[in-house]
């Protein structure tokens, strides 16, 4: 199947009413715009930094709605609910990239 019929799964977290993270084109584009490469905002979110948070929450919630900023994604979640949000991000990020079995394949 080639990648393009491939469909990212959007990854259910609860904020202020529940919401679908899902990490497409857009959002890795925002993402190298504003770190530089993925793995430098990956490995900011495993220092939990709070502005590398909620930026890639923000990111991972585009697909949504565009109007979405992150002062409005900032206000959605606690400093105490960091660990409760960095699971389903991280999935999300996790499951929108090619596994390694993929990149083999072609």
């Amino acid at each position: 199947m080639p990648a393009s019929d491939v469909k990212l799964k959007p990854i259910p977290v609860e904020l202020d009413k529940k919401r679908n993270l899902k990490f497409d084109m857009n959002a890795y584009a925002e993402l190298e715009e504003k770190f530089g490469t993925v793995q430098a905002a990956l490995d900011l979110l495993n220092k939990q930094q709070f502005k590398a948070t909620r930026f890639l929450l923000w990111a991972g919630l585009q697909h949504e709605d565009e109007n979405l900023t992150e002062h409005q994604v900032g206000a959605m979640v606690s400093p105490a609910d960091l660990a409760h949000i960095s699971e389903p991000l991280m999935q999300a990020i996790m499951d929108s990239l090619p596994k390694e079995d993929d990149s083999k394949n072609k």
